[in-house]
């Protein structure tokens, strides 16, 4: 299965009436809840917290905090909230179809394949929202999400490349609500030399093992390079992998982050099918840095310069101008 790191609220999901074709069943409703409980008390990635929100889970159900959704969105988004409630994990989170998903391998490649292209598809420009060079020869990257790489590669490369030769760099995650981790590595990759520098791992807990992810050797095109000037931009919105890009360069002592915290999401998921209707996002992993040996994970990234995220754009802008005449930023 692919590993994700996105944030549930980053997409359009505003209340809307529910169809009376979602009519669900309580049998229906015990199986996703088996399902979940099961995912919390053997898998979650915090054993400890998974015990605990498995146990309030019950109680909830014993209290009949369930009784009255009757239609599969409006249950998956109260057990999310529930979930999310219990937890704090923004990635854990159950997902309605009212198409019907075949518990197999193929089905569940091809639903996966169906939320890529939704999440992250040319409609969305791969998550490139806007690059521009301003004055003073400063590059600016609007980045709104990280699509899979074989999807944007081409067009964050594009991206990366435009602004190769500014004089320095404002990467935007203000809106940027996370996506796939290998994004956010290549771009990081550009902000370096060809020797590798370590980015965030992944700590995957069935197996008890830690993947740690580095920038790339080798980058198409030209690099930004690492002598000039990042600044990234950040707000509370900004998730998941956004918050590995800032937190890594910050890490590294490669980028000023300016804005608001983050939102506090380091826990990759899966598609996980749990019934014909519905899928859980499973979190059985953790982002951990070598450096810090941590995550952002309830915390966000903390801000080098806090400002309103609505003004960390001209905040970056007056650093840049006091950093190039020498004045104390």
């Amino acid at each position: 299965m692919m590993r994700f790191m996105i944030l549930l609220a980053g997409f359009v999901l505003w209340a809307v009436p529910y169809s009376a074709a979602e009519q669900i069943s309580e049998d229906d409703k015990a199986s996703v809840l088996r399902a979940v409980i099961k995912h919390l008390e053997v898998e979650y990635v915090d054993p400890e917290i998974g015990q605990a929100a498995a146990a309030a889970l019950r109680q909830s159900v014993s209290r009949g905090k369930f009784e009255s959704q009757s239609h599969g969105s409006a249950y998956a988004d109260h057990l999310s909230a529930v979930l999310q409630d219990f937890t704090g994990d923004g990635h854990l989170n159950v997902e309605y179809s009212a198409v019907p998903i075949a518990l197999s391998q193929a089905d569940e490649t091809e639903f996966e394949a169906d939320q890529l292209e939704q999440y992250y598809g040319a409609h969305r420009n791969f998550g490139v929202e806007k690059v521009a060079r301003l004055d003073g020869n400063v590059g600016l990257i609007d980045l709104r999400v990280f699509a899979p790489i074989d999807m944007g590669g081409n067009t964050v490369t594009a991206a990366m490349n435009t602004i190769a030769h500014t004089d320095a760099l404002i990467i935007d995650l203000r809106k940027n609500g996370g996506g796939m981790g290998d994004m956010a590595d290549l771009v990081a990759s550009y902000l370096f030399g060809a020797e590798r520098q370590p980015l965030t791992g992944v700590y995957d807990r069935p197996t008890d093992t830690i993947t740690q992810r580095f920038t790339q050797p080798f980058v198409p095109g030209e690099r930004f390079g690492p002598d000039k000037p990042v600044y990234v931009l950040i707000s509370s919105r900004t998730f998941s992998a956004a918050e590995a890009l800032a937190y890594n360069l910050q890490a590294l002592d490669r980028a000023t982050i300016v804005g608001e915290v983050s939102g506090g999401g380091a826990h990759p998921f899966e598609y996980l099918p749990v019934h014909q209707h519905f899928v859980l996002w499973s979190v059985t992993a953790k982002s951990v840095h070598p450096l810090t040996q941590s995550n952002w994970q309830g915390v966000g990234v903390q801000p080098d310069i806090k400002s309103n995220a609505d003004d960390a754009l001209a905040v970056a802008l007056d650093h840049l101008e006091r950093l190039k005449a020498g004045a104390q930023p």
